[in-house]
C-alpha cells in the first residue's frame, strides 16, 4: 500500500454521487485502502454527469473516485450481504450515505456491525440529523442549499434566491466527515474503541451560514439585523476593469488608503465613512460602489501591477477554463496528465495539502464497477470456487471481459 498518514487504514466506502465519495477520496488520497462498494446498478454519478468516453466512466465520477478499489455486491442476496459484512469486519472505517432505516433493516447499523468489529469507526453521512423531523428524508445538494440559508444569501445580495453552481453542501459535508473520521481514529489510538459518527448536511451548512450571517441576531435580545453587509453587497464580486475583471480586497487601513490614492480619491482617507475598518464595514455598500467605479479607469494588467507594488490584495478573475492556464497552479503542478487503463489520457488534480512525513506516492485510476471484486473476495478468504458461484448467481459482479 502507498504511503501517507493513513497508510494501513482500510475504509469501506458504501457511498454514491458526491458527498460520500468526496469523503472517501479524501481518505484515499492520504494513503487509506478505500474499497468502494457498489450495487449492481453502480454509482449514479457514473452515468448522470456529462463528459465521458465510455459508459459508466464520467469525468465527474473519475474525479471523485480516484485511489479506490471497487467491489460490486448485490446485498439483496444473502451471499452478497454476508460478503459485505465480512468485508466491514476486516475494516477500520465504514462510510455510508445510505438512509439509516435501510441500513438498519439490512443489519448494517452501527450497533449490529460493532458487535463483530468493536474497533470500527462508523460514519453515517445523512441529509438531516437524528432527532429532527426531517430525519431519514431523501435529499440532494440543492435541497440542503435551499433549507440551510445558502440560497437565501443570494436573495439578500441580488434580490432572488439562487444556488451556488457547485454541489457545495456535498463537498463541505464530505470533507467534514473525513475530518471527523480522522478525529475518531486518533481517539481509537488512545482508547482502542471504535465509535459512530453522524455527519448531517443540513446542520453543517446551517452552521456555515449562521457563523457568517447571524451577526446581530447572535445576541439575545438582538443587537442588530442578520447578515454581513460586505458579503451581501451586490458589488462583492469580481469587478469590471476597462478590459476585463479583477478582484480586490483592501481591508486594512494601509491597503484601503493606498487603494484610494490609486483611484484618484485620496480625500476618502479622512472621510469618516471610510477612515477605519469598522467604518468601512458599516458603510460597506458605499465603499464597494466606490471601489467598483474606481476600477473602471485602467486595465486588469495595469491594476495588478499597481496593487502588487502597493501591497494591496488583488487577483485576476479566472473562468473555469482559465484555471488550466493559471501560472501559480502550473508552478505547483496542480494539473497533471495520467494514463487511465481504459479511458486514455486524463487530467488529474493534485492533492492540495501536504505532509512532511510523507504522502501517498502512487495514483490508482478510478475503477470500473466491480473491477477488483474477485481480488477483494479472495483477500477475505473466499476460494476460487466460492467466488465463481457468487458471480454466477449475481451476488457479486465483475466487469465483462
Amino acid at each position: 500500500m502507498a504511503g501517507g498518514p493513513l497508510a494501513g487504514v482500510r475504509v469501506i466506502d458504501m457511498t454514491s454521487v458526491v458527498v460520500g465519495p468526496i469523503c472517501g477520496r479524501a481518505l484515499a488520497d492520504q494513503g487509506a485502502d478505500v474499497i468502494k462498494v457498489e450495487s449492481p446498478g453502480g454509482d449514479l454519478l457514473r452515468t448522470m454527469a456529462q463528459g465521458a468516453r465510455n459508459p459508466g466512466m464520467s469525468g465527474k465520477f473519475m474525479n471523485f473516485n480516484r485511489n479506490k478499489r471497487s467491489i460490486c455486491l448485490d446485498i439483496k442476496q444473502p451471499e452478497g450481504l454476508e460478503a459485505l459484512k465480512t468485508l466491514i469486519a476486516s475494516a477500520d472505517v465504514f462510510v455510508t450515505n445510505v438512509r439509516p432505516n435501510g441500513l438498519e433493516r439490512a443489519g448494517l447499523d452501527y450497533q449490529s456491525l460493532s458487535q463483530q468489529n468493536p474497533r470500527l469507526i462508523y460514519c453515517g453521512i445523512v441529509a438531516f440529523g437524528r432527532g429532527g423531523r426531517y430525519f431519514n428524508r431523501p435529499a440532494y445538494d440543492p435541497i440542503v442549499q435551499s433549507l440551510s440559508g445558502v440560497a437565501g444569501t443570494f436573495e439578500r445580495a441580488i434580490g432572488e434566491p439562487r444556488f451556488v453552481p457547485m454541489v457545495m453542501t456535498d463537498h463541505v459535508t464530505g470533507l467534514i466527515a473525513a475530518q471527523c473520521i480522522g478525529f475518531a481514529l486518533y481517539r481509537r489510538e488512545k482508547t482502542g474503541k471504535g465509535e459512530a459518527i453522524e455527519a448531517p448536511m443540513l446542520e453543517n451548512m446551517a452552521s456555515f451560514v449562521s457563523s457568517e450571517h447571524l451577526a446581530g441576531l447572535t445576541f439575545v435580545p438582538p443587537a442588530g439585523p442578520s447578515g454581513d453587509n460586505r458579503l451581501l453587497s451586490p458589488d462583492y464580486r469580481p469587478l469590471p476593469t476597462s478590459d476585463g475583471y479583477i478582484t480586490v480586497g483592501p481591508n486594512t487601513n494601509p491597503q484601503a488608503f493606498a487603494f484610494f490614492e490609486e483611484i484618484g480619491r485620496p480625500e476618502l482617507k479622512t472621510d469618516p465613512r471610510f477612515d477605519s475598518a469598522a467604518s468601512r464595514t458599516k458603510n460597506a455598500a458605499a465603499y464597494f460602489e466606490i471601489r467598483a467605479a474606481g476600477l473602471l479607469q485602467k486595465t486588469t494588467a495595469e491594476w495588478l501591477e499597481i496593487f502588487d507594488r502597493r501591497d494591496v490584495p488583488a487577483a485576476r478573475y479566472n473562468s473555469i477554463d482559465d484555471l488550466l492556464d493559471d501560472p501559480h497552479l502550473k508552478d505547483v503542478g496542480f494539473y497533471t496528465e495520467i494514463e487511465h487503463p481504459t479511458e486514455g489520457r486524463i487530467l488529474k488534480t493534485k492533492t492540495p495539502n501536504s505532509f512532511s512525513g510523507g504522502m501517498r506516492d502512487d495514483t490508482l485510476p478510478a475503477p470500473h464497477i466491480g473491477e477488483q471484486t474477485r481480488a477483494i473476495l479472495a483477500d477475505l478468504g473466499y476460494d476460487p470456487a466460492a467466488i465463481d458461484a457468487m458471480l454466477a448467481a449475481g451476488a457479486a459482479i465483475e466487469p465483462a471481459k
